[in-house]
């Protein structure tokens, strides 16, 4: 077994719900980036983003990514979306190459499903006001961003599965 294995992919993508059940399934510590932000910088990630906008953001994160890749010891660890896309984030994931990446995949349709309704919890996508324009919001940031996500160790298609067939399919990979 690795050290820990990172999960990386879109927001929506399932990284919190499937890190959890792969962290409990394989006897390892669970760790969310955003969670860690949060309780770092004593604020919400909306309300990081609002008071200090998203390139503050962007520059604590990556911080925040070197610290915990440091930190963590037989761990899961739940990356943002955007984590893998800033600065020379990517590299220093690929750098920890004790600690394998997964990409959850997940098709447009099915992120857009998921995301509609809680899309004012996520200052990304807030703005959106209709299924088809976040479908586009959403269809534009993964063809932009699957350069980043695609450069992972392994990659997980997720579309019609249950957390339990996507955390067996990833404990196949990486074991």
């Amino acid at each position: 077994m690795h050290k820990n294995i990172i999960l990386l992919g879109y927001m929506g993508c399932g990284k919190s719900s499937v890190g959890k059940q792969l962290a409990i399934m394989n006897q390892m510590n669970y760790m969310d980036l955003d969670d860690y932000i949060e309780q770092k910088e004593g604020m919400t990630i909306n309300e990081i983003f609002s008071t200090k906008g998203e390139v503050y953001f962007r520059k604590i994160e990556g911080n925040y990514l070197n610290e915990s890749l440091v930190n963590l010891n037989n761990a899961v660890l739940s990356l943002g979306g955007g984590t893998p896309c800033f600065g020379t984030n990517m590299d220093t994931i690929i750098a920890a190459d004790q600690n394998p990446s997964v990409y959850l995949q997940t098709s447009i349709g099915e992120l857009s499903k998921r995301l509609f309704t809680e899309k004012d919890k996520r200052p990304l996508i807030a703005h959106t006001k209709t299924v088809d324009e976040l479908t586009e919001f959403i269809a534009k940031h993964v063809f932009e961003r699957s350069q980043y996500y695609l450069k992972s160790t392994h990659k997980v298609v997720t579309d019609s599965k249950t957390i339990d067939e996507i955390v067996k399919e990833i404990l196949e990979l990486v074991n």
